[in-house]
């Protein structure tokens, strides 16, 4: 029982100091800037587009507003503004 036990501590030991030179062998690649990571930038025009149309559509709204309510109403349809748009769109073409 005493064999096995030292046997499986030596072998821990073994898999302990492999994987800490392996951590050791990462950290170092990426302290050189060996390491590349690849990082995927989306563009951000559609944020724009979107930010601008909600101002747009904000303005829109708020200045028809004839209540408070209406204006609470404005400022939601403000928000989903080109579910609104594509509705029209679609529903122009018939489809």
């Amino acid at each position: 029982m005493a064999k096995a036990k030292a046997k499986a501590e030596k072998i821990g030991k073994k898999i302990g100091s492999a994987i800490g030179k392996e951590i050791d062998k990462e950290m170092e690649t990426e302290k050189c800037g060996e390491k590349k990571w690849r990082h995927h930038h989306n563009s951000s025009g559609g944020n724009a587009v979107y930010g601008l149309g909600f101002i747009g559509a904000l303005i829109y709204f708020l200045q028809h507003a004839t209540s408070f309510w209406i204006g609470a109403l404005g400022i939601l349809k403000a928000i989903i503004w080109p579910v609104i748009l594509i509705y029209k769109i679609l529903g122009m073409a018939g489809l």
